[in-house]
């Protein structure tokens, strides 16, 4: 019998935090793994519990969902983040994922959708449906042109992912996935198998340190093979 996926629960709002526990822990082959009311009350407990997923709020008081986000996928231990936001494609959903999230998803999303989302992150594929990640390029977009951030990104040096090592195939494949297109919807672009494709993403996934297909989004656009000057089609 597989052992149950574990799941960090991280909200300041208890009522929440109960509610969701109460879910998991009525789910079949899940099981809460703890609760935190603060971003680093998140950290320590994933540290010390190793959850396979951690369900993340944004707005917490003392250490954000995010900055938690990045000390918690900066371990070896492979703990999985999902972050659950209020706000529909806003800037904290880019940050969340360049933080190392696996994905995002809404509040109120329906019970459902979340138990599924936990087991496909534990499972490590990121959960970026092609129409969210068209919503998150766009939403990029559109934050990467603004004033502030681009002031911000002249101010730092470029700390995107090397593609050197990529091959030129592996590069078309890596911008289809960061275009929002699914493995079907690459495979007919370039007249090749389904099964061609999951290879290589396979290779840019070992290649870019990615661990999973939101990173690949993120890894093109760091990257720079990506251009934000222009919302995809």
């Amino acid at each position: 019998m597989n052992e149950p996926i574990r799941v960090l629960l991280a909200d300041d709002q208890e009522l929440l935090r109960g509610s969701l526990r109460l879910l998991v822990d009525s789910t079949p082959g899940l099981v809460a793994a703890g609760e935190a009311g603060t971003g680093a009350r998140a950290v320590e407990l994933a540290r010390t519990e190793r959850p396979d997923v951690v369900l993340m709020d944004v707005r917490m008081p003392g250490m954000d969902g995010i900055e938690a986000t990045r000390r918690i996928c900066a371990e070896p231990s492979g703990v999985k983040v999902l972050i659950l936001t209020t706000f529909d494609l806003d800037e904290y959903v880019y940050a969340g994922l360049r933080a190392g999230a696996s994905g995002f998803l809404l509040k109120n999303t329906p019970p459902a959708d979340l138990l599924t989302a936990i087991r496909v992150i534990a499972a490590g594929e990121g959960l970026l449906a092609p129409s969210v990640t068209r919503r998150l390029i766009a939403q990029f977009t559109q934050f990467a042109q603004s004033t502030q951030f681009a002031r911000t990104a002249a101010d730092r040096p470029r700390s995107g992912p090397s593609l050197d090592g990529l091959t030129a195939r592996e590069r078309e494949v890596l911008t289809l996935v960061a275009r929002g297109l699914s493995n079907l919807e690459i495979a007919a672009s370039l007249h090749v198998s389904t099964a061609t494709v999951k290879t290589h993403i396979g290779h840019l996934l070992a290649k870019l340190g990615a661990r999973d297909r939101a990173q690949l989004v993120i890894a093109a656009y760091e990257g720079g093979l990506v251009s934000t000057s222009r919302p995809p089609s």
